[in-house]
């Protein structure tokens, strides 16, 4: 909120722009409608102009009141087609969806080809037919992955599109987008001529360039195109997100089988788009797939989430035998999934206000806002607002690399395996011959150290399939369990993903407790 108010004071004249995701907001959960609309007032408020809101499932349903909400505060409701092929998309499901956007009521409409698969050809068949069928203001979002997106968006631009999305070129490309100063120079001298001037662009990509070096570290293995997303159609953002899950889980080397496994785990629930949040749900399965060796011996919350309807309609009927196994007897969602729900908000209100008072939070002057923040991340948000004003709860500002001096070679440091603590931090380091560090992650505190191995003879332990944080423990000390119960939630990857006992037994030396960081293969609790 501070960020959205900061950069409206710098730009008061520019319209600032934000994604919304349909009936999630910003989570990965739908929120009842009258959060929806608290939200979107408190972003109108903040600052925010242009809301693109759009919804995995591309089900209207979920962008229904995020839409209204927004055009009822006066700001500008674009609805969005999430662009995907499979055998279940053709040209007319695209026609449908914008028809029915329209009825709804949106100012304009965007194309938003998140995983850079929209074709030239493609781009300006889909342009030509909405702008022949329907007036509206239409737009179109590419990212740059796999070297189409500056050919789609010359096509569209032929084809009448209104607007596209660049970045300035310190910035582009990748996993973001086509370039601007390119597109201002192609277009230049033609019925299209942007009137941008190309000399006062270089000074904005000069400053980027430089803020860029700062977050190095931060950026992922792709360093031109990658054809192989073609196949897997996953979006620039999933990719750094698979590359970094992976990587936390010890198996960056598992990353192509990963991308093979997502196309077959997208067709088991029924060709979803591959867009926040399906994109990490597909993406989390995937890897929990191949991690485990056996597809579907754990199924996340969220994946079961989308068999039981949970998020609205799939393109096509999902896998039936999944959706067996995860309704157990029970019948799908087919209404809007919104309308299960019961207003929240003043519950949502209360409970942060009490927690606030527990822990003796200085909540915002609006202090619907940290409301709004916690409910929107409920575990992270909270730690937010304990340490808003506690500099050295935040990671360092990340710096520019420095030129380093060049000195008189020494002895290469020994290689190895070390956990060094950083302001009261401990973090695990990779360092190979030579001395350079190759891996750096983030210990388990010391107070969560790893749970003891199971005695021999004790009973079968029950381990972590994953590294991540204990969600909630389910089962009790001495509790007789069947096979299949639940035994706690595990999160991992952003997703909870439930432990369930492999075999009927009783509960012994439960090691863990809610919060604690876990490894793979650590013991969360016997099974005598």
């Amino acid at each position: 909120w501070l960020r959205l108010r900061e950069l409206k004071k710098a730009m008061p004249k520019t319209p600032l722009q934000m994604l919304l995701r349909g009936q999630n907001l910003l989570g990965y959960r739908h929120y009842a409608d009258d959060v929806v609309e608290r939200f979107v007032e408190r972003a109108v408020k903040n600052g925010m102009d242009v809301f693109r809101v759009f919804d995995a499932m591309n089900d209207p349903r979920n962008m229904k009141a995020a839409l209204q909400a927004v055009r009822s505060h006066g700001a500008h409701a674009q609805g969005t087609l999430s662009y995907t092929t499979s055998p279940a998309h053709t040209l007319q499901t695209w026609l449908d969806l914008t028809e029915q956007l329209l009825e709804t009521g949106v100012d304009s409409i965007a194309i938003k080809d998140m995983s850079g698969i929209l074709t030239p050809m493609a781009a300006f068949e889909l342009v030509s037919e909405i702008k022949k069928r329907y007036d509206v203001r239409l737009h179109l979002h590419c990212h740059a992955t796999t070297g189409m997106a500056e050919m789609a968006l010359l096509k569209a631009i032929e084809a009448g599109v209104d607007g596209v999305d660049t970045a300035i070129s310190s910035m582009s490309a990748t996993y973001g987008h086509p370039a601007t100063e390119a597109l201002v120079a192609t277009l230049a001298g033609t019925e299209h001529d942007t009137g941008l001037d190309i000399l006062k662009l270089e000074n904005i990509a000069a400053y980027f360039r430089e803020v860029r070096k700062k977050y190095h570290a931060f950026e992922g293995q792709l360093k031109g195109y990658d054809s192989r997303i073609l196949v897997a159609q996953v979006p620039g953002g999933m990719l750094t997100n698979l590359e970094s899950q992976l990587k936390q889980q010890n198996a960056a080397d598992k990353l192509d089988q990963v991308l093979a496994e997502i196309p077959r785990v997208r067709e088991d629930l029924g060709f979803i788009p591959l867009v926040t949040p399906t994109s990490q749900i597909v993406g989390t399965q995937a890897v929990l797939n191949v991690l485990t060796g056996e597809r579907y011996k754990t199924i996340a919350k969220e994946t079961a989430g989308i068999l039981k309807g949970e998020y609205g309609h799939t393109p096509v009927p999902v896998n039936a035998a999944l959706q067996a196994r995860v309704l157990e007897g029970g019948a799908p969602v087919t209404c809007r999934p919104a309308d299960l729900l019961k207003p929240e908000l003043a519950e949502l209100e209360a409970d942060v206000r009490r927690q606030a008072q527990e822990k003796g939070i200085q909540l915002a002057g609006n202090a619907i806002d940290d409301v709004l923040t916690v409910a929107l991340f409920p575990q992270i948000g909270l730690k937010f607002l304990e340490n808003r004003h506690n500099p050295a709860a935040f990671e360092p500002l990340p710096q520019a690399e420095a030129a380093q001096p060049v000195t008189k070679a020494e002895k290469p440091a020994a290689s190895g395996i070390y956990t060094v603590e950083v302001e009261g931090k401990a973090f695990v380091v990779k360092v190979s011959d030579g001395g350079d560090i190759s891996q750096l992650t983030a210990a388990a505190p010391a107070a969560s150290s790893a749970p003891a191995t199971a005695p021999a003879g004790a009973g079968t332990p029950v381990t972590a399939p994953l590294a991540g944080n204990i969600w909630k423990v389910i089962a009790t000390e001495g509790q007789t369990v069947a096979e299949g119960d639940v035994l706690l939630i595990l999160e991992a990857m952003k997703m909870e993903t439930e432990i369930r006992a492999a075999q009927a037994g009783t509960v012994r030396g439960i090691a863990v407790k809610s919060g604690d960081a876990v490894s793979v293969g650590d013991t969360l609790m016997t099974l005598a």
